[in-house]
């Protein structure tokens, strides 16, 4: 009784103490699994059994910082500064406060130092690439380097000098809204699916000139700085939307002309389809981002069945596992995604192979990507779902692509 009324304080639940024993749920079980695991060292162990309790009580702080060191155990470094920030805006003043704070810093400074080297060691890494691998590597060298991060830090300027030699140039600097852009190459991909829905039919092999991505899902804090510079309408529930928590979690509720009008703002434009699912499968026609096996926990935001006031949207880019193959993340769950198309279910059959951008006309848009929401099926790069242009909801937002 004893260690269950400790958990009980401990995990913050708002609970009786004289009736602790009866409430002892399984949120509490699997909150004590994940604390036992990580003193074990058991990190994915660890990370599953919070994650799980997660779900049922997402505003625990405790909880999320205890996430965060499971993922910090994995090296999972997004997840690790994701949950660790959660738990500060959760409660900021908590016997933990401080390490979360000391320990999202870290982790940001490794999150970044991966990015640069990521980028640096492709064989054929552009010019653009290098110079963005290089503004990371500086912005990890202000947040501060211990002497492990130092050494890699340096190891990595090396290789940036190194390509700088081979190429015989001094790369410029990407513009900044490039720098959280990824490019896709020029080429061909399959397209569509034989084991799909017959609007995703004939499979075909399909050109696209290279493009400019969006590695994430537009989040909530980048909506925000539009709609302070310009008079566009506020989304609905913006102002639960538009807390601190929630700044890094995409937006939602916008339609199909919001996420132009953003993408425009931003000197961008929205994806076509076809861009869409190169970027989310790559060109060997796999099912899913990472590959053809069914999507995990560990590979995208899913299978939830309330809405949480936002809780239920995951921060971008936290999952690893589930990155497209250009390192595109959070192409499957989360948030639907508008693309530029107007919806025909017939259209792959009289579709040019060179650069589709859609009908010219149609009454419904497409969206792509799956939800939180979503169950497997929805998660397949090559599935369609339309939308009218008007329709605002909590599982659908963009993100934004830009021809180089």
């Amino acid at each position: 009784m004893r260690k269950i009324l400790a958990l009980v304080v401990l995990l913050g639940l708002d609970v009786d103490p004289t009736m602790a024993a009866a409430l002892f749920d399984e949120r509490a079980k699997k909150f004590n699994a994940g604390y036992n695991f990580l003193k074990q060292h058991k990190y994915q162990e660890a990370r599953t059994a919070f994650d799980a309790g997660l779900e049922q009580y997402p505003a625990n702080a405790l909880a999320h910082f205890y996430l965060g060191d499971a993922c910090q155990g994995l090296k999972a470094w997004t997840c690790a500064e994701a949950h660790y920030e959660t738990s500060l805006q959760l409660d900021a003043k908590s016997s933990v406060a401080g390490l979360a704070k000391q320990r999202g810093r870290k982790a940001k400074v490794w999150r970044l130092l991966d990015e640069g080297k990521q980028a640096i060691n492709q064989p054929n890494a552009l010019p653009e690439q290098v110079a963005q691998a290089e503004d990371t590597l500086e912005i990890a060298h202000k947040l501060g380097l211990d002497d492990e991060q130092q050494a890699v830090y340096q190891q990595l300027q090396g290789k940036i000098q190194q390509r700088h030699k081979v190429n015989h140039i001094n790369p410029p600097l990407a513009r900044q809204d490039e720098r959280l852009m990824v490019l896709v190459p020029a080429g061909e991909f399959l397209m569509g699916s034989v084991t799909g829905d017959l609007d995703e039919q004939p499979v075909r092999r399909v050109y696209l000139d290279a493009y400019f991505f969006d590695k994430d899902h537009l989040t909530v804090g980048q909506y925000a700085k539009f709609l302070e510079a310009t008079s566009h309408n506020v989304p609905p529930e913006w102002n639960i939307m538009s807390r601190a928590m929630h700044k890094n979690r995409p937006v939602v509720n916008v339609g199909w002309s919001d996420a132009a009008a953003y993408c425009a703002w931003a000197g961008k434009r929205q994806p076509t389809e076809a861009e869409w699912e190169k970027a989310a499968r790559g060109t060997d026609g796999r099912t899913y981002p990472w590959g053809n096996e069914p999507p995990t926990k560990f590979h995208g935001n899913m299978k939830k069945e309330l809405w949480n006031n936002h809780m239920g949207l995951t921060q971008v880019g936290m999952f690893e596992d589930g990155k497209s193959p250009y390192g595109i993340n959070d192409m499957a769950g989360n948030v639907w995604e508008w693309v530029s198309d107007w919806y025909d279910p017939n259209y792959y059959h009289t579709a040019p192979l060179r650069n589709p951008t859609g009908p010219p006309t149609g009454s419904h848009k497409v969206v792509r990507g799956g939800s939180w929401g979503s169950n497997p099926e929805g998660l397949r790069s090559a599935e369609r779902e339309s939308r009218l242009p008007s329709f605002q909801g909590f599982g659908t937002g963009f993100r934004c692509a830009k021809t180089p």
